[in-house]
């Protein structure tokens, strides 16, 4: 019913910086909170970021200053701007929806991830 596709991702020297972008699409009334979450091998997927309609936005400690979330809500777009990145920052980057359906259920997505490879 409703598919999110994240690109941007890839490989990157530590100091650098990558956009990611997540596309929703499919039966969508209206998306609530967007984030976006990443796991690195061996470990929990955790919050980056996230974003309501109104943006009220939240990030976890470890990117506060170096990543900007926004979103476009005409589109259904979710972005991650990633300055100053650090070898920890590696992990796969996934894309997260809440998102109202047409029919009426409100129902959580994810995207398939996307690999942001930070080498020191």
């Amino acid at each position: 019913q409703v598919r999110l596709v994240e690109s941007g991702g890839g490989l990157v020297q530590a100091g650098g910086s990558l956009r990611l972008s997540c596309a929703a699409s499919g039966s969508i009334f209206r998306i609530n909170v967007m984030g976006w979450y990443r796991q690195a091998p061996g470990k929990q997927r955790e919050l980056v970021a996230t974003i309501t309609r109104r943006d009220n936005i939240n990030y976890t400690d470890s990117v506060k200053g170096r990543f900007t979330i926004s979103r476009d809500n005409a589109k259904n777009m979710v972005y991650l701007q990633m300055n100053s990145l650090k070898p920890e920052d590696t992990a796969v980057y996934y894309c997260n929806a809440d998102v109202l359906l047409v029919t009426g259920p409100r129902r959580d997505y994810w995207g398939q991830g996307t690999q942001v490879t930070v080498s020191s």
